[in-house]
This record gives C-alpha cells, structure tokens and sequence, in this order.
C-alpha cells in the first residue's frame, strides 16, 4: 500500500483581518482556514501530521511563533508538503518567499501549495505568478502601513493616547480608551515623588526611600493591584526595588502635567520592527487631555532643579543648599567646599575652584563663611520679598489692572474692531472697482491705478493690526511676569530659615566676590527691577 502524504496546514490571522471579521466578513478566520485546508488536504489524499496557527501576527516577519516551530520541523524531516489558503497567508514578505519557497523548501524537498491563490512550488510554470504575487502582497503591507500610520498620526494630534499602557499615574477611562483619568493611589506616589525632589532628594535617595516603606514599583503595581500583564524593561522585577531610571521617567514625563506627548519613534521600516527616537520637534503634543496630577509650576521648578549639579556635604545624604548656583565672580568656576585644618574636619565654607586647584596666580580664593553665606542671602531674600510688596507696588499693579480692564482695553478692542472694518470696508472698494472695470465704467489704466492704492492701504491697514497684537501680546506677557514675580515672593516675607527649596525657585546664581561680599542674580525678574542684589558690606559672608 502507498503511504500517504505528509502534510501540514498553516492558518494565520493578523489584526488587520481581525478588523475584517468584526465587520462580517469571516472568510480569513482561523476556523475557516481550517475547515477549508483539512478538506484538499482529505480531497488530495494527504495525511494532516500538524496543524500550525499564528493569531494576530503580521506576515511580513518569519519571527511569528507557530511559522518558526514550522520550519523547526521541516528541518526534521517530519512533513514534506506545506498547505496554506493563500501565499499571502504564508508570508507578505517577497525576501522571504524567495528564500523559504524558492530555496529552503526545495533543498528540503517540501512543496508548498495555496489552495486559493494556486501557488505550488512543484509547478514550475508558475513561479513568475508566485513572484509578483509576492510583490503585489509586499506593496498592499506598503500601503496598508501608510494608511496605519496616517490614521494614528492624525489621532495624536486630537491627542487620543494610544499607549498600550498607561503611564504611572493614570489608568484608561472606561467609557473611552483613548483618554487617561488619574488613578488616585499612583497619583499620590507621583505628587509625594516631586515633593521629595524639590526638598532635595536624589533620584536614587527617592528609589530607596519609596523601596524601603514597601511602595509598589510600577510593574507590580499594574500587575497585581489594577490586573494589567505589563513589563518593564527598567524595573527590578525579581526585587521590588524601585529604580533610579524610574524616578527620573516620572519626574520628566509630560503627561503629569495634563498633556499627551506621542510619536516620539518611528519604525525603520514598514518591514522592520526596530524603532528610532525622533527630534523632538516632531514630537505630537497636545496640552490638557486630560486631568493633570502636577501643576505646572511645580513640573517647572523640577525640569529647572535637573539642570543643577548637586552634592552631598559631609557625605551624610544632605544636599547642599547652593549647589549649582554657587559660583566665582571673576573665573566663573564654581565654589568647592572646605573644611577645619584641624579636629573634625568640619565643613566650614567655599572657595573658588580655580583657586584650590591651580592656585593664586590663576585666581583668588574668594573664600566665604557657609553660615554667613546664608545668613546674606536669608536677608536678601527677605528684603527683595518686601520690596516686592510694598502697598505702593500693589496698589499700583491693582490700578494697571483696572485700566486694562476698562478704559486701556474698550479703547484697545475699539481700534482693532475699526481696523476690521476699514480692511473689510476697502477689500469691498477693490472688488466693486474690478466690476466697474468689467463694466466698462473705468478706463484699464484707472482699474490699476485704483487697484494699487488699494493695495497699499490694505497692507498698511494688516501692519498696523498685527503691531496692535504684538504689543497687547508684549503687555500681557510683562504683566504675567510681574505677578509671578510677586507670587513667588509673598510666602517668603517672614521666613526665618533657608532652604534649598527657596533657593532653587528664586535664585539663578550668587556670585562671590574677591572680598567675601555676594551678588545674588534672581530669576524671573521684571522689566523694572535689577537682576543683581549686591552685599556690599560683605557683612557676615568673609570666613
């Protein structure tokens, strides 16, 4: 008796014939592929020894599970006939259907048949056919990958998240999976993480600190407390332990702040599942999607506080309250820490840099007491806060105000509604003297004639409305900047202690002079007022 066939059946379905199903169209389920590959195989007198089925994968890649156990035992000699509905459910891939079909499966001695489509390696008529199949199958992956990416791009810009998860933080609104709503536990991990930031925790002290109270890392926290199969990359899975890396994705992750940031990498190629990170100017973002955790200010002062070298003093875990901002008025290097010659080895001050390592004939020591250091600018601090709100200084920002808000702004909205009107009122004069031209009413010179002036006053008339906007714009924007200056302020009136919180916020550098006096250079600084506090006495500063 002859021995039968050795034959496999392939089914795939990919995401894309997902979609076709959900619309009705069930011809490329994997059922039907099935029924519709055991009756040829039955028909044909083939003995069916496996079955491979790849769900939801693309055939534009061989690293589909069920394909690559396939080749697995073609290599094992276990089937020399390979059944599929189409070539395309094979692969769509032209590189891979030359290399498996036209060369791997042949020195194998596997035929490979579509039973649709009629491709069958054993026919070699019709390997031209099976070529430009091939083709036609790569550019419909080409186009459909256009169209994927057109579509997603464009809901980016109405900034749906698309995220497969959701940031840590934030879980998907169950009535729309394309907006985030805080969860309130995670949020709170978030909130006490910049908290701990602005005080002056490390990124790694944060980690430790969060590990050491038992606080979920995000993975797990996804996993077991909201149910989600997710993995990460930079977490410590087997340990629990939270990770520098993911302190610091949280304190620099926009969405905090209400916003979804997308598009950030592209794939290589629609044939390729690498990724590369784009500029960030082709970065999608989109502002006030949804519920912000951090306000703004708070996220502002954390992107300002990464900006600073920090370091510890006297190795004990504690920032320094003026690292970063600590530098020599005439090198312009920063200050390092000295200490007692004799005994403990105290930590007494700064000196300039410069100085310490290359000494004096490349700079001075511009040496200064750390408490008197902080006891000037404690006092600085104090005087520019009640400089600041003086109840002159407020009574007179109160009555710039009110003016803005009645007589400055009737008359500001007036002359640009009588500009509308007048470009509107010419823009009408120059349709009405193209119809007298038509007409014949108007000679062509006095057309061109009227057309020119026109022209021209319609320009003058666009010039002067956009100077109009752009100098409203400039007002608004110094008026911003005087109430963000008085309302960083007015909390430090009376404060008694410095910290490295107040000094991150307002400060932008302090300068030491040669004689142990301070200019301190504040940030955010009005039109109206110096940058520069001078401690000209040097009272209190000098070691």
């Amino acid at each position: 008796m002859e021995e039968k066939t050795k034959a496999v059946l392939y089914l795939r379905l990919s995401k894309e014939d997902k979609d076709k199903l959900t619309k009705g169209d069930d011809s490329a389920s994997i059922q039907n592929q099935r029924l519709l590959l055991t009756d040829y195989a039955l028909a044909h007198d083939c003995q069916i020894v496996d079955v491979y089925s790849d769900d939801d994968e693309s055939g534009l890649f061989d690293t589909r599970p069920e394909f690559e156990r396939m080749l697995t035992d073609a290599k094992l000699g276990r089937f020399n006939v390979v059944i599929a509905k189409s070539q395309s459910r094979f692969s769509r891939n032209l590189e891979h259907i030359e290399r498996y079909l036209h060369h791997d499966f042949p020195n194998l001695g596997i035929r490979f048949i579509g039973v649709v489509d009629g491709a069958d390696t054993a026919d070699s008529n019709n390997k031209k056919s099976r070529q430009i199949n091939g083709l036609v199958n790569e550019w419909y992956c080409e186009d459909l990958s256009k169209n994927i990416r057109s579509a997603f791009r464009a809901k980016m810009r109405n900034g749906q998240y698309l995220g497969a998860s959701c940031p840590y933080g934030y879980v998907k609104d169950p009535k729309d999976r394309n907006h985030l709503v805080a969860d309130a536990y995670a949020a709170d991990v978030v909130r006490r993480i910049y908290k701990l930031y602005l005080k002056g925790y490390g990124k790694a002290r944060i980690a430790r600190l969060l590990t050491g109270e038992g606080v979920l890392i995000p993975t797990l926290y996804k996993r077991k407390i909201l149910g989600i199969n997710y993995r990460n990359a930079h977490e410590c899975e087997t340990t629990g332990r939270w990770s520098y890396q993911t302190v610091h994705t949280i304190l620099n992750n926009e969405v905090y702040i209400g916003s979804v940031v997308q598009n950030k990498y592209r794939n290589i190629s629609y044939k390729d599942k690498k990724h590369i990170r784009q500029p960030k100017e082709q970065w999608i973002r989109v502002e006030d999607m949804h519920e912000a955790i951090i306000d703004q200010d708070t996220f502002r002062k954390v992107q300002e506080r990464q900006k600073l070298r920090t370091k510890q003093v006297n190795g004990g875990g504690e920032i320094s309250i003026f690292a970063g901002v600590l530098i020599c008025a005439d090198c312009k290097h920063a200050m390092v820490k000295t200490y007692e010659r004799r005994g403990s080895r105290r930590f007494k001050g700064y000196c300039c840099k410069t100085y310490k390592t290359q000494g004096k004939d490349c700079c001075r020591s511009h040496a200064v007491n750390y408490e008197g250091l902080c006891r000037a600018v404690l006092r600085s601090l104090k005087e520019e806060a009640e400089r600041s709100l003086t109840p002159k200084d407020i009574t007179y920002l109160e009555q710039v105000r009110a003016e803005c808000e009645t007589g400055s702004k009737k008359d500001y909205e007036a002359r640009l509604q009588g500009m509308e009107r007048e470009l509107r009122r010419r823009e009408a004069y120059k349709r009405k003297t193209y119809q007298n031209y038509m007409d014949e009413l108007i000679s062509k010179e006095e057309y061109l004639s009227y057309i020119r002036e026109f022209e021209r006053d319609i320009a003058d008339l666009k010039e002067n409305y956009r100077n109009m906007k752009e100098q409203d714009s400039e007002r608004k924007c110094a008026d911003m900047k005087e109430d963000d200056w008085l309302k960083r302020f007015e909390n430090y009136i009376g404060v008694e202690e410095l910290t490295r919180e107040i000094v991150v916020e307002l400060i932008e550098k302090i300068e030491v002079n040669e004689d142990g006096s301070v200019n301190i250079y504040y940030k955010f600084q009005p039109p109206n007022r110096t940058a520069v506090y001078e401690n000209k006495t040097g009272e209190g500063t000098k070691s």
